[in-house]
């Protein structure tokens, strides 16, 4: 548009200074001002082709949220011999859906539609949240096992989603079991993003959108919490899924400095069709969970804003922190993340031995259960639900992370080893048992000790 608008004034300009009377009368009129005007908007327009030109030249170059092919990373392959894995043949459970899209829904009936598909799928109140790498199927399972009564998946990148088949393969997998699911998303264009949840949606009860994730990855790829500075696109891509997809949508943001614009900005995201929101009680900048505490009193006021299911995350360390929040917030569930990774049975009221020792007057007794039975437990569900060998790295490094500080050179054997087997995972918990004995996980003795005549494991 730029060349052609330059072309069309230079045309101008030498049919005038043909003229006879290109500076007297008549129609072939001009100024010297007009000419001068005209010159101007050709440099003008050339100089805005030439930024324009060279920034799109960066971004195709640079690809800041590119991922690197998982086939040139060993750790990148899935953990069986199987390499082009398709979403289950076992899922033949369908979503329960609103029923329609929104498009054409009043608030009321679209806030009515939003409790009766929550109500539907139980109310869970204990939820996996999502976890880059470390939220993936198997975990999944292993956490539901002990009481986690909904996940999110890993955050999915819509674009890469959409354009390659075996990152959807590899970075996408659930089955029958696996429910209530949120499928979540990082996107800044309404279209593909919908193009993405379109794939997942006979999959999952929520197509979730991440604008929460404060890394900087997702300030190079302008996602997550860094859509926190441009709102009108965060209310279109809620817009685009809500009136076009038959699951519900559902958002993870972090809040404002300031409350105010929290609530704005939470009412913003109901009136655009979010049928539920996680609210994380930290700001974009407060990254690390240890050093800063989330805000519980900005959820609360949050949820008492909205009139949508709303949930929280953070400061979650065990089974009475979840129920404090819930009562002290309002919120209908908590999410748990950190904590989740070194401990899967968390939900189930068990902790480490580590909480445990700076936790002596509360009294607690061995559970039943230790760290490597639980990391036990994960590998035989990758071995029937196949997953990128990063992830299991990971897991066996958080799950097993006590006995690591007490035997690093184990820890070392790990690191060392390029490439993973089963074989020789299993073997690393054999290796630290015999060195170690156990490390168990350990229940409240008043309260929540299992019964005798049921297993731990069946909690």
């Amino acid at each position: 548009k730029n060349i052609f608008f330059c072309w069309k004034n230079t045309k101008t300009l030498k049919r005038l200074t043909s003229t006879p009377n290109f500076y007297g009368g008549g129609d072939e009129f001009v100024s010297r001002r007009q000419l001068m005007k005209l010159n101007l908007s050709n440099l003008k327009f050339l100089r805005t082709s030439r930024k324009s030109f060279m920034s799109q030249t960066r971004t195709m170059t640079q690809k800041p949220d590119s991922i690197p092919d998982p086939s040139q990373v060993v750790d990148d392959l899935l953990c069986s011999k199987q390499r082009d894995v398709q979403i289950e043949e076992t899922i033949d459970a369908a979503p329960a859906i609103l029923g329609s899209p929104s498009r054409v829904l009043s608030i009321d009936t679209r806030v009515e539609r939003a409790w009766a598909h929550w109500k539907n799928l139980g109310r869970p109140r204990y939820i996996v949240a999502p976890m880059v790498d470390n939220s993936e199927l198997p975990f999944r399972l292993l956490c539901q096992k002990y009481g986690a009564q909904a996940a999110y998946t890993p955050m999915l990148h819509s674009r890469i989603f959409t354009e390659t088949e075996k990152y959807r393969n590899q970075e996408f997998t659930t089955c029958q079991e696996d429910r209530p699911l949120f499928v979540q998303f990082c996107a800044n264009d309404p279209d593909t993003l919908l193009e993405a949840a379109k794939r997942v949606e006979p999959y999952c009860d929520y197509v979730d959108i991440n604008l929460g994730c404060p890394q900087r990855i997702a300030r190079r790829g302008n996602y997550g919490a860094f859509l926190m500075d441009n709102l009108p696109l965060v209310k279109s891509l809620v817009e685009k899924l809500a009136q076009n997809l038959n699951v519900p949508v559902s958002c993870k943001i972090r809040i404002f400095p300031n409350i105010q614009d929290t609530l704005k900005y939470a009412k913003m995201l109901e009136d655009a069709g979010c049928s539920l929101l996680a609210v994380h009680g930290r700001t974009r900048d407060e990254k690390d969970g240890k050093k800063f505490r989330a805000d519980w009193s900005a959820i609360k006021e949050v949820k008492n804003a909205l009139r949508i299911p709303v949930l929280a995350n953070g400061n979650v360390r065990c089974i009475e922190d979840v129920d404090n929040c819930i009562e002290e917030t309002g919120v209908e569930g908590v999410l748990s993340a950190e904590t989740l990774l070194e401990n899967p049975a968390v939900f189930a009221g068990f902790r480490t031995a580590e909480w445990a020792a700076n936790n002596e007057e509360e009294g607690f007794v061995d559970g039943g259960l230790d760290q490597g039975d639980l990391v036990v437990e994960y590998l035989k569900l990758c071995e029937k639900h196949p997953v990128p060998w990063r992830m299991i790295r990971s897991h066996v490094h958080k799950m097993l992370g006590e006995w690591f500080r007490v035997h690093p050179q184990v820890r070392e054997q790990l690191n060392a080893q390029n490439i993973l087997s089963f074989e020789f995972l299993y073997g690393l918990v054999d290796q630290l048992k015999e060195l170690g004995g156990r490390v168990p996980l350990y229940k409240k003795k008043q309260i929540d000790t299992p019964n005798p005549q049921e297993s731990p494991q069946r909690v």
